[in-house]
């Protein structure tokens, strides 16, 4: 059973071919896989096999760490597009994947950089059941209250603005990240973002995943400082500093987003036929 690690600005995901599968993924078997001392060590996994579906070249489902399923995200999508296209899945630059969140379509652009349509991104949602048209709200975690936008990309996102970058490096992700996560605003748990504004069109970004904790890129979460940073007025297209490297987000008016960055492989591999055994018997 082959696979291949990618990452993108340090996020990193297992590829594997669902025809390559000798059994289904099953929460346990995806936190054994992702497990740095028993597994491969990851951020989660990629899933990809053959659309039966006109115009998409593959389904992609997403697998966090902790077993859970996640319905889309940035950094992945582009490791999974430039994989395909490097294994001929497709000869096109240009092509759709099928996802939990629905179609995304990316473009190609170099041998490490591809832009994705990431569609239109909502300030409502029913991951945030009771907040208003515009998405704000106020929470409490870690004792401390919190003033947060809410943006659906296909997941869900809570922005939160900062004043300084100084107040963003100070942050205790690890502490307040959980309470947000898991607060009763969101029935299915939500992703976090803290950012602050570096200048025009230019901002920096931490980001807590759902399922993962604190990472060091999330392309889901640095579009939704980037669609926060632009409902309030700021330029677009934005670059968002992540401590794994920059993204650029275009945010058009009607909240349709591109993003564009790169991804790499690390690792090409082969699962050891004794842990293929010992996943198969769990």
């Amino acid at each position: 059973m082959n696979f291949e690690k990618w990452q993108a600005l340090g996020n990193d995901y297992v590829i594997v071919d669902e025809r390559q599968l000798p059994f289904a993924l099953t929460p346990d078997r995806i936190r054994r896989l992702c497990s740095p001392h028993t597994g491969v060590g990851s951020d989660g996994i990629l899933l990809l096999a053959e659309s039966d579906e006109p115009g998409f070249v593959a389904n992609m489902r997403i697998f966090n760490p902790d077993g859970s399923e996640a319905e889309l995200s940035g950094n992945g999508a582009r490791e999974a597009l430039l994989y395909m296209h490097r294994r001929r899945w497709t000869e096109e630059n240009e092509f759709s994947i099928q996802t939990l969140a629905g179609e995304i379509r990316g473009r190609i652009t170099s041998a490490t950089t591809c832009r994705v349509d990431m569609g239109r991104a909502r300030l409502r949602s029913d991951d945030f059941p009771t907040g208003p048209d515009d998405g704000l709200g106020t929470l409490t975690a870690n004792g401390i209250s919190w003033n947060f936008q809410h943006v659906s990309i296909g997941n869900p996102q809570c922005s939160i603005a900062v004043e300084t970058e100084k107040d963003l490096d100070l942050l205790d992700l690890g502490a307040i990240g959980p309470g947000i996560e898991n607060d009763q605003l969101f029935p299915n748990r939500t992703n976090v973002s803290w950012y602050t504004v570096l200048g025009p069109g230019r901002i920096r970004a931490r980001i807590f995943e759902r399922g993962v904790g604190e990472t060091t890129a999330s392309g889901t979460g640095a579009i939704g400082a980037a669609v926060t940073y632009a409902v309030t007025g700021g330029d677009s297209p934005v670059t968002v500093v992540l401590d794994g490297g920059e993204l650029e987000v275009e945010v058009g008016e009607d909240l349709h987003i591109d993003l564009t960055g790169w991804a790499v492989p690390v690792v090409r591999g082969t699962f050891a036929e004794e842990l293929i055994e010992e996943l198969r018997e769990s």
